[in-house]
């Protein structure tokens, strides 16, 4: 058995960064930014007015000033003309400052009469002008890889980018395995259970950026399964769940072997996930997870988001841990690195007592997972522990 951090790394291994491709705009939000993209003009692309209020010249502004007012200006709708002494344009927010006015006096500092005003009140010190160019010049550099955010896009239109170079989206083929499973929805036999993890993982591969092709349970049958490989053709990354231990029914290694999977490893020293094995089939990757539900999620995260992260190209790393004080004992671990599932509130955090890898209700009321070093002692309340966020 290898370590988790030498899996991960020969995972890595296996995969590496996708083509780009151009979407549309309202298509790239969550998509993983491909290369540098530059901005096509100034924004704002002329001085413009912070406030509603009256522009003015900077020089002329004083408690008690008159203006008369000679046009107005509103945003699409410049004034054409020149502001002289003395003189001052109606101005609303985001309109074009008029050539020769360099201050906008608010209006709630202005009394009016007909087509003069007064100033009435103490002007601020600040001109209320956007000056062309304060937030990005043309030639500004966005720069990739990044996951694309809902400001992000909203950056890039302002930057008049209206096709994004994003990377391609993994394509990950799901294939669960077992005569024991049936579909959501199915009457199952008296020996059956549902097929949960294959919707788990399709959730947690779309959360962060990949295809999920969920094909039809495979059943305990070299021929389904050599069916199943059959048909995740074309995909990045095949994901078999279950199958890949050492009983009679488990199928999958050996199967993937006779069809020419170039074994990468087999079990790594955690807990839950230990029968975990990876490879090479032809261009795709595989990863065969285990087939109880807790150790298929928590390989998802411990193994597969990163990969899926390295395909769209941000890089080969861990997951990042964080630290949490504990809010109650813990006994000793054990020889394997173990992934406890746990609950964080307010910088406390609580390992449930059942950590069996079949019980999905105690991973749905976690949200993160304390992570145990092999034969980590005891620790008590108020001891730091390293967690990863789920």
């Amino acid at each position: 058995m290898i370590t988790v951090d030498e899996a991960r790394a020969r995972l890595f291994e296996l995969v590496s960064p996708l083509p780009a491709e151009e979407v549309p705009l309202e298509r790239a939000a969550g998509r993983v930014l491909a290369r540098d993209v530059t901005a096509r003009r100034d924004q704002p692309p002329f001085a413009a007015s912070a406030m509603d209020g009256y522009a003015v010249k900077a020089d002329e502004v004083q408690l008690h000033a008159m203006f008369k007012v000679i046009g107005e200006a509103a945003a699409g709708h410049r004034f054409h003309g020149t502001v002289g002494p003395g003189q001052a344009v109606r101005i609303f927010t985001g309109a074009p400052m008029p050539e020769g006015a360099d201050f906008v006096v608010i209006q709630e500092d202005v009394t009016r009469k007909g087509e003069l005003i007064t100033i009435t009140g103490d002007p601020s010190a600040n001109a209320n002008v956007r000056p062309q160019g304060g937030d990005f010049r043309e030639g500004s550099t966005f720069a990739a890889p990044r996951v694309l955010s809902a400001a992000d896009i909203a950056l890039l239109a302002a930057m008049n980018i209206a096709a994004v170079p994003v990377v391609r989206r993994p394509v990950v083929a799901l294939i669960s395995t077992g005569d024991e499973l049936v579909m959501p929805g199915e009457e199952p036999g008296p020996d059956q259970i549902i097929a949960s993890n294959s919707f788990g993982l399709k959730a947690l591969i779309a959360e962060h950026g990949a295809e999920a092709r969920m094909l039809p349970i495979a059943r305990d049958s070299e021929e389904s399964i050599r069916m199943a490989f059959a048909m995740a053709e074309g995909a990045d990354l095949v994901v078999t769940i279950g199958g890949a231990s050492v009983g009679d029914h488990d199928l999958v290694g050996k199967v993937a072997g006779d069809l020419g999977m170039e074994r990468s490893f087999y079990k790594v020293l955690m807990r839950p996930g230990k029968p975990l094995m990876a490879g090479r089939m032809g261009e795709a990757a595989m990863l065969g997870l285990p087939g109880n539900p807790v150790s298929a999620m928590v390989c998802g995260w411990v193994f597969l988001i990163p990969m899926l992260r390295a395909m769209q190209g941000l890089g080969a790393l861990a997951p990042q841990l964080r630290d949490a004080v504990l809010a109650e004992d813990i006994a000793a671990n054990g020889p394997r690195e173990h992934y406890m599932r746990a609950r964080i509130d307010r910088g406390r955090i609580t390992v449930f007592p059942n950590q069996d890898s079949a019980m999905l209700g105690v991973l749905a009321r976690s949200n993160a997972l304390v992570v145990r070093p092999p034969k980590d002692p005891a620790r008590r309340a108020g001891d730091s522990v390293r967690y990863l966020p789920i």
